[in-house]
């Protein structure tokens, strides 16, 4: 008995809440200069998707990045107070534009910055998923990035791609899209093999799968296959869907929500999809 691996993808059309994580590379240019273009077709993106009746919300990267832009530093800094400092200066940057563009598609947004300790400490976990459900019963999308300014372990160690997944868990969502300058996981590392090839669906994460993880991307990102792993598993132990794909062009959701094969779909809807003897 086998699955028609499109069959997955068709499950995708019925998700009535996501969570849309989108990095660094794909809200910048590598020298932290912000991408009006990328973010504006976001905005637009993401409101079109909640006119259809879906809840959104939106895990960002980019405030160290485009701190250190607006101040002409042009690669990521060591110092950790250094990078808290940037987190600072580019978070309110980060924030007015996206406030901005949203507003253009009548949709508001609503600010949230979050620790993993929303994970750890009951009452702030409590008091994270309340805030966050009541903004999607206001039709709101809630823009959510790590607290960079004040948490240390997040910036040394921590990415968004797991604050993505912890927040899908958070509010049960149906999917988390993790979008970035890596368009899907390989059978090897298309930078240095020219047979690799795009694994379109992923049934269960083994050991050899996380050994195709590879490393970060631009020098301001702190992602990289292997955290996009980690979120993925973390997301299937919570029955929630997830999908790897390109940041490129933020169109790429209607596309993905319409069940196309495309990007990596780390499936936790088998038992819901159809099975053919």
């Amino acid at each position: 008995m086998i699955y028609n691996i499109m069959d997955y993808r068709e499950v995708l059309k019925n998700k009535k809440r996501i969570v849309v994580k989108i990095g660094t590379s794909s809200l910048s240019y590598p020298n932290g200069r912000m991408n009006f273009h990328s973010i504006e077709k976001l905005a637009y993106v993401l409101s079109a998707v909640r006119r259809r009746g879906v809840q959104v919300i939106l895990v960002t990267s980019g405030a160290i990045g485009i701190g250190a832009g607006r101040l002409g530093i042009t690669r990521r800094p060591q110092e950790l107070a250094k990078k808290q400092a940037l987190a600072a200066v580019g978070q309110a940057e980060l924030m007015k534009i996206y406030q901005k563009f949203f507003d253009g598609y009548n949709q508001t947004v609503a600010q949230v910055l979050l620790t993993k300790d929303v994970v750890t400490i009951p009452v702030l976990n409590r008091n994270a998923g309340r805030t966050l459900h009541k903004l999607l019963d206001m039709d709101i999308i809630p823009i959510i990035n790590e607290n960079d300014t004040i948490a240390t372990y997040e910036i040394v160690f921590g990415d968004n791609d797991t604050l993505s997944a912890i927040v899908a868990s958070l509010v049960e969502a149906d999917l988390l899209v993790m979008l970035s300058d890596i368009d899907g996981l390989y059978s090897a590392d298309p930078r240095t093999e020219a047979t690799a090839e795009i694994i379109h669906s992923v049934l269960e994460i083994t050991p050899e799968l996380e050994q195709l993880a590879s490393g970060a991307g631009s020098s301001f990102s702190t992602g990289g296959m292997v955290t996009k792993i980690s979120a993925a598993k973390i997301c299937l132990r919570s029955r929630i869907d997830c999908i790897i794909a390109s940041g490129t062009d933020p169109a790429i959701i209607f596309d993905l929500l319409a069940g196309k094969e495309i990007g990596t779909h780390f499936v936790a809807s088998q038992k819901k999809a159809v099975r053919h003897v």
